[in-house]
């Protein structure tokens, strides 16, 4: 998983606003939440690869249930990028960016059973809601409670989504 910190980042803040949150933690704020956006949209395609290349004896329902992860994660990417932009940043959403920012492990393109995309979604998910519940402290300590509001929602819906898949192999013994 590459690191980067905020600091070796030009500033992403932009933009005047009203906000009353002070410009210096605005701007760290938008650097961190372009990390995550980077991050979210990067599992939204990886939801998408595996919706695409699933085979197996639970084709459909796997199929059908990466197809619905995914277009939450859509809402989760428009929460994020509006959220920036909301505090005077530009949302860095483009597929160079994306590339270069996303932190989460790349998704196997060789894989096509239902297990290994379930094991692959599975890993994808925990690693986004460990870095979402990560940005929720983040926030709190730039005293932004409503970014931090939004990644408690956001790691809520994405550890609903993880048991979701898990559900498929944990069945006892």
């Amino acid at each position: 998983m590459k690191t980067r910190s905020t600091e070796d980042r030009e500033p992403t803040t932009r933009y005047e606003t009203e906000n009353d949150i002070p410009q210096e933690r605005r701007s760290e704020l938008n650097n961190l939440m372009n990390q995550r956006l980077a991050d979210v949209i990067d599992l939204a395609l990886q939801m998408k690869q595996a919706h695409w290349n699933v085979k197996g004896p639970h084709f459909i329902g796997l199929h059908k249930l990466f197809d619905e992860i995914h277009e939450d994660i859509l809402e989760y990417v428009d929460m994020v990028a509006e959220r920036i932009v909301q505090l005077g940043g530009i949302a860095e959403g483009t597929a160079r960016s994306v590339a270069k920012r996303s932190e989460l492990q790349e998704y196997p393109l060789d894989i096509a059973d239902g297990t290994s995309h379930i094991e692959a979604v599975a890993r994808a998910l925990s690693e986004f809601g460990r870095e979402a519940r990560n940005m929720i402290s983040e926030c709190q300590a730039l005293d932004d409670d409503d970014s931090a509001d939004m990644f408690t929602e956001i790691s809520r819906a994405i550890d609903k989504w993880l048991w979701f898949v898990e559900a498929h192999t944990q069945a006892p013994k």
